[in-house]
């Protein structure tokens, strides 16, 4: 399992002049006019909004680490655009040079649903869908993947348990340093894991993964509908139980609902999906503690 380490985070991380920014879409898009506006919500990279449908995406130097990966996201989207019905943002150019890495890729319509305003009924279809399009991801076949060179991250046996012991101390930490809980939390929560992750059995399956397919990264149309998914450049080769860990515990039983309208699950998966359940239901109670 990769440890997010940024090793050149010393070199300087310039916001590029507009006329820059469009020397480099250009030669993928000859009629782009001018940029709208710059995103760094995406922390390992920086976001250039071209005319209304257009995206560049330049990595941030100091911000590189193994387990981002511009290259990576461009071969996960140009892979997918033999699956019509997945919605992802589709990939005009990618250009590398030095220091300088950087996507042309369509926008995706619509907004990311942390900043839509949904009704329960909306937000629930919207995951029913997500549901669906992670399953069609899920399924694509890995070997061009394992093959590319692109996938260090790759889980073997006996790392389920290490990964969801990883994550589940780096988000108790993050509670505790952030004042929300107290070590006596961590120690009692610790308790209540052990038994769960002593049992939890090997992943049978392993494929592709979005890597955080969260509020940030699912898009919305203006009604309230799914229109997409975007930012595979965390991707990875693991169980797609982790796939459903960027939902919170309470809404996660609509994704699953899409998920299996596609196929049912299989005895293993049902186990890790209660193994799963019941260790991130751990961290939940203590995240929503007052």
């Amino acid at each position: 399992m990769i440890k997010d380490v940024y090793y050149q985070k010393e070199m300087p991380d310039p916001v590029f002049e507009s006329s820059f920014c469009l020397s480099l879409v250009r030669p993928f898009v000859p009629d782009a006019k001018e940029v709208c506006g710059i995103d760094e919500t995406g922390g390992e990279a920086r976001t250039y909004a071209i005319d209304s449908d257009i995206i560049l995406k330049v990595q941030r130097p100091h911000q590189l680490r193994l387990s981002t990966s511009l290259e990576r996201e461009v071969f996960f989207l140009k892979y997918l655009e033999k699956h019509s019905d997945v919605s992802v943002p589709r990939v005009l150019g990618y250009g590398k040079d030095g220091t300088l890495e950087y996507t042309v890729m369509t926008r995706m319509p619509g907004k990311a649903y942390k900043y839509a305003d949904l009704t329960g009924k909306q937000r629930e279809n919207m995951l029913f869908e997500l549901g669906k399009t992670l399953y069609k991801i899920h399924s694509i076949d890995k070997k061009p993947f394992l093959e590319s060179g692109l996938y260090p991250d790759i889980d073997i046996p006996g790392d389920m348990k290490n990964r969801m012991k990883s994550r589940f101390d780096r988000v108790l930490n993050w509670l505790l340093s952030s004042g929300k809980i107290t070590q006596a939390d961590i120690d009692r929560a610790n308790e209540e894991a052990a038994p769960i992750l002593e049992k939890l059995p090997d992943a049978e399956i392993l494929t592709p993964l979005h890597a955080n397919p969260g509020p940030e990264h699912v898009f919305v149309n203006e009604e309230g509908v799914f229109s997409g998914l975007i930012d595979f450049g965390d991707s990875y080769i693991s169980h797609p139980i982790y796939d459903f860990r960027s939902t919170p515990v309470r809404e996660r039983s609509m994704l699953l609902e899409g998920y299996i309208s596609e196929e049912e699950l299989s005895e293993n998966f049902k186990q890790l999906w209660n193994f799963c359940y019941a260790l991130d239901s751990i961290v939940d109670v203590l995240r929503n503690k007052r």
